[in-house]
């Protein structure tokens, strides 16, 4: 087990493996490093060096009462990046890690970061206004606001259905993925995982997307019912300055994991182009 103190006395849990160019991996809310399993196992067979950690709050790391934002988050990343003073590497954020990991590359990843991939990424803001008609209502947040809150061990059971798309006719629910969600949900800290909702879904990453100017990919489901892809993907793409997307029919918020396949080629193609 490996964890990082940083400079506000917060431990931060990480995973390093393997040898060669670099790639961190941002998970999503609620969720936890191990949430990259089938991502970890695919780029250290190729012979890329992993690296995935579990965001303050989250996980093993340390369940933080204050920092849970997202400039504190993309700062964790900075220091956990200096301290194995990683270059050229590749970053890949999924849902909230996405704005994460596009934070971190605009801030502080000059001559470090050499591409970014963006998987069901909440950027580049997620609320639904007069700017943004398909984004979603600020009653949905607080709804996952106020059962994260009060009855998180319920809610973390119920929404992984939508999460993977277990409610589409035809699919087939998944047991032990629903399982392991619930179970990385609950290793993280209440407080932080209430406010990292704020984080994820008011958060705009607008200027970040702009100002990044290394190759980015945007990869998303358009059956994603967590974070529509209208909203984020198809808005994203217009501010990156070297910007790819793929829009995947059918696939879900979820998709890193159900279709491992399918997002691990389409990030290696991506690496190697």
């Amino acid at each position: 087990m490996k964890t990082l103190t940083l400079k506000d006395g917060t431990e931060i849990f990480y995973k390093d493996f393997g040898s060669g160019q670099p790639i961190f991996f941002h998970h999503g809310w609620p969720l936890s490093s191990d949430d990259w399993d089938a991502q970890i196992m695919y780029f250290l067979e190729r012979g890329y060096r992993v690296i995935a950690h579990d965001r303050r709050g989250h996980g093993r790391s340390t369940q933080t009462a204050v920092g849970n934002d997202m400039d504190t988050f993309a700062s964790d990343v900075n220091e956990l990046v200096e301290h194995l003073d990683l270059k050229n590497t590749i970053h890949v954020g999924h849902s909230t890690g996405g704005g994460e990991a596009i934070r971190y590359a605009a801030k502080y990843g000059k001559g470090r970061v050499s591409k970014v991939v963006l998987i069901g990424a909440v950027t580049p803001y997620m609320i639904k206004n007069e700017n943004n008609p398909k984004g979603v209502p600020i009653e949905v947040l607080d709804d996952i606001r106020n059962n994260t809150k009060n009855n998180r061990y319920q809610f973390f059971k119920e929404l992984p259905i939508p999460f993977y798309g277990f409610n589409r006719d035809g699919a087939k629910l998944i047991e032990g993925l629903r399982d392991n969600w619930w179970r990385q949900g609950m290793m993280g800290g209440v407080k932080a995982q209430y406010d990292s909702v704020k984080a994820f879904s008011e958060t705009d990453f607008t200027e970040d997307l702009k100002t990044v100017d290394v190759p980015v990919l945007v990869l998303h489901g358009d059956d994603d019912q967590i974070v529509p892809y209208e909203a984020t993907a198809l808005r994203s793409i217009e501010l990156l300055q070297k910007g790819k997307i793929i829009i995947y029919p059918g696939l879900s918020h979820g998709m890193l994991t159900v279709n491992a396949d399918i997002i691990n080629k389409s990030i290696l193609d991506f690496i190697k182009s």
